[in-house]
């Protein structure tokens, strides 16, 4: 069995140069070339890509908000424009946006929007994470047009995107545009997210509603990105109470106790019922990721992957993590084979 699969070359107009860690700008971890791994992972797995279609800025606009869709259109030609500007828009604030008002300059609306310094926006990144989000849409129809599954290779990545703040290299939250595509088919839709990192904002766009489960398996915020929101007790508000299922996990983590925490995350994901289910697919919490996030081998997304498959449910899987190392494109291969095996007849 293979399932459909889709990507867009535009993408790789995003060529951030350089992020903030520890005090001091890097090299970028996410960039063009991680598609092409990607891209050669899911053909090993006997994917064929496909060009997604322009879906416009509807399915974008159904959890993005009109102003920082506005911002992220706009910023890099009018950041550009004042004196002494760098190349990339880079924020040098972090306030508390309770507080004031909406800022007019580029400036001010770079620290509003921007959560932190490792999500830089380029002259091509819009036009790159609207491609991104077009290639999750397109995996999101082929599943509702009766396709068992379907994978996105989405770059930039998204769920650490809220409404309106990007944040750890993600502008617009893809797994989040899917489930609230598929809404329009599903009463109940679920998010699994199997990142290394902490579905942040996923759950902040879906954390007041109970119509979209969002559940994320991720190192501990404790002492890990993006260590002020993904702790266990965050359950969901409001009418959302009780639809927000954290799992955070040592840094130490490995297959095994991965797999058993994984195994109890499915049997909630069961107990939702929902009618189809969105994976945000990390491939960061491997071993050997330069993010070292966890101990995962290779095999163990072979396991995660069949794992999924017996939820038996229309699944979107929306790329997210997982960086440059030699095994990237194995451990989508992996992930992908276990899936389709799971599903074969």
């Amino acid at each position: 069995m293979s399932i459909p699969a889709y990507y867009a070359p535009e993408q790789s107009g995003h060529d951030p140069q350089s992020f903030l860690v520890l005090g001091q700008f890097r090299p970028a971890e996410e960039v063009p070339e991680r598609a092409e791994r990607l891209l050669a992972g899911g053909r090993a797995a006997g994917l064929e890509f496909r060009r997604p279609a322009d879906a416009g800025l509807d399915p974008i606009a159904s959890v993005h908000t009109p102003e920082y869709l506005r911002f992220l259109s706009t910023i890099h030609e009018r950041w550009s424009a004042v004196p002494g500007a760098g190349p990339e828009v880079i924020p040098n604030l972090h306030l508390d946006r309770s507080f004031g008002g909406y800022p007019g300059s580029p400036v001010g609306q770079a620290n509003y929007h921007q959560a932190d310094a490792a999500c830089p926006i380029g002259p091509g990144t819009w036009e790159a994470a609207c491609w991104s989000a077009w290639t999750a849409v397109a995996a999101t129809d082929a599943v509702m047009e009766g396709a068992l599954a379907a994978y996105a290779l989405s770059r930039p990545p998204g769920h650490h995107a809220y409404a309106d703040l990007a944040g750890g290299f993600c502008f617009l939250n893809n797994s989040a545009i899917a489930a609230q595509r598929l809404r329009a088919r599903h009463e109940r839709v679920a998010i699994l997210d199997v990142d290394v990192h902490h579905g942040n904002g996923t759950q902040g766009i879906f954390y007041r509603r109970r119509d979209v489960l969002t559940v994320s398996l991720h190192a501990d915020p404790a002492d890990y990105y993006p260590f002020m929101v993904g702790y266990a007790h965050e359950r969901g508000d409001g009418l959302g109470l009780g639809y927000n299922l954290n799992v955070p996990l040592a840094r130490t983590t490995g297959d095994a106790a991965y797999l058993e925490a994984l195994s109890g995350a499915l049997d909630h994901v069961r107990a939702y019922r929902p009618g189809s289910l969105v994976v945000a697919l990390g491939l960061d919490a491997f071993e050997r990721d330069p993010l070292k996030g966890m101990r995962l081998s290779t095999e163990a997304f072979g396991a995660i992957g069949a794992a999924v498959s017996e939820l038996d449910l229309p699944t979107v899987i929306v790329q997210e993590g997982g960086y440059l190392c030699d095994s990237l494109g194995a451990n989508l291969t992996s992930f992908l084979s276990g899936l389709m095996r799971g599903s074969a007849p």
